[in-house]
């Protein structure tokens, strides 16, 4: 599973962020890199409020399935 995980700041306050993600499971990293903007993009212009500050694509790591 990739994961996008961003972080966005408040237009009005830009000291004022949240990181945020999204998950893939049918993609490999470098199709999260390529495709990361687009994706940000769209989900910019439905926040309006909100601005994308920086982003990385990267593996999720299962955390207690080891045996």
């Amino acid at each position: 599973m990739i994961e996008l995980l961003f972080v966005t700041c408040l237009s009005v306050s830009p000291t004022d962020c949240q990181e945020r993600s999204m998950l893939f499971t049918d993609i490999t990293p470098m199709t999260c890199m390529m495709g990361a903007q687009p994706e940000l993009a769209k989900w910019a212009t439905q926040h309006p409020k909100w601005q994308v500050a920086r982003w990385k694509c990267q593996m999720v790591r299962s955390v207690g399935l080891e045996a």
